[in-house]
């Protein structure tokens, strides 16, 4: 019987992360790769990531990114060693603990080009 425990819940976030991290990189290759088609096309695009939402989601790209490569060690650990499967959940609020720090750090950080922009 599915109880949507730590294991699976670190699944989805595992791959949600990673097709978030995915979506942000296939919108960057585009972004850089706008400027064949001249530089005010290019500008225009950059001024829409100063847009609220496009600020907003740069803590949520950074929070996903450290959750999925410190999501992955635990996994690698969990595989490669006897007895990560036995830590498996402690690991994994580990990594939670992790992501939520990070992304605080993040929004500290990013605060003034959160609410000014650049």
């Amino acid at each position: 019987m599915y109880r949507g425990r730590e294991g699976q819940w670190a699944f989805l976030l595992h791959r949600l992360s990673g097709l978030a991290i995915l979506a942000y990189l296939m919108l960057h290759v585009f972004s850089i790769g706008s400027f064949i088609f001249g530089e005010r096309f290019y500008m225009a695009i950059h001024e829409t990531y100063d847009l609220w939402p496009f600020r907003i989601g740069l803590l949520f790209v950074t929070a996903g990114v450290v959750y999925h490569a410190f999501n992955g060690l635990r996994i690698i650990v969990m595989d490669f060693t006897g007895f990560g499967v036995a830590y498996q959940r402690q690991m994994w609020y580990g990594v939670l603990a992790i992501s939520v720090l990070s992304f605080i750090g993040a929004a500290w950080t990013l605060y003034p080009r959160l609410v000014g922009g650049y």
